[in-house]
């Protein structure tokens, strides 16, 4: 399932999570966290679904249909993030929950409310994994949600905004560190509308699928990469 925004040029947002999933062979159900006026290269407005009205369609979706992960794109803040999880854990305890912290557009359009980071601390630990690209990390960081990764969730570090070390990816699980490589096939990569929405669904998919963390994040950088030379423009394709 997949708990995020509503983009109708269908790159980023539920209609990319669900292209994705459909792609990768599993069952995609949404709920809808915002509806956004946004084409490929600019957001132009942005409404937040009320609260209870997503907790709701969480609540009739896990009770009907067996989810066993959870991808969460755009939120609010961090009452709403709490409360999503909260939610899910309440329905299914055993449920693996992925949280891509979209805290600002490419075009620089604000999402997440980042006077609330300090108060993810706690509901971190009730996360599996979260997918910041560098620059959402060294955000997250600087408000020390990192200091003690052995009692929180994992932390897939996206390489695709570095200066240094381009492509790759940090998976940081359990006090470890395992670097994830481009796949090497290909140098052409084009940047691409909603390249995280994909990912963090891609790997959603592969954990739904019965693969161990590492192996979903691998998995999943082959299928971004794929998406990543579908062709040269802001929205790519999925096959």
């Amino acid at each position: 399932m997949s708990i995020a925004g509503y983009d109708p040029s269908g790159g980023a947002g539920l209609l990319a999570d669900i292209k994705t999933m459909e792609q990768l062979k599993v069952q995609g159900l949404g709920v809808c966290t915002a509806m956004t006026l946004q084409t490929e290269s600019q957001c132009l407005s942005l409404s937040w679904q009320p609260l209870d009205e997503i907790l709701n369609s969480i609540d009739v979706l896990m009770k009907n249909y067996s989810i066993h992960v959870v991808k969460i794109g755009v939120v609010k803040d961090a009452e709403f993030l709490t409360e999503i999880v909260k939610t899910i854990k309440s329905i299914n305890p055993e449920a693996k929950i992925i949280w891509d912290p979209v805290l600002k557009s490419t075009s620089e359009f604000c999402f997440f409310d980042l006077n609330t980071i300090s108060r993810l601390e706690n509901i971190l630990k009730q996360i599996d994994l979260m997918t910041p690209n560098y620059n959402e990390y060294k955000i997250l960081e600087g408000n020390n949600l990192f200091k003690d990764l052995n009692n929180s969730c994992s932390v897939l570090i996206k390489g695709g905004h570095r200066e240094d070390k381009l492509g790759i990816d940090i998976l940081l699980e359990n006090g470890k560190e395992i670097t994830i490589h481009p796949n090497g096939e290909t140098s052409v990569f084009y940047p691409k509308h909603g390249s995280g929405c994909v990912l963090s669904s891609a790997i959603a998919s592969h954990l739904a699928l019965g693969e161990n963390l590492e192996n979903a994040c691998r998995n999943g950088k082959l299928y971004i990469e794929k998406f990543l030379t579908s062709n040269s423009t802001l929205l790519g394709f999925h096959s």
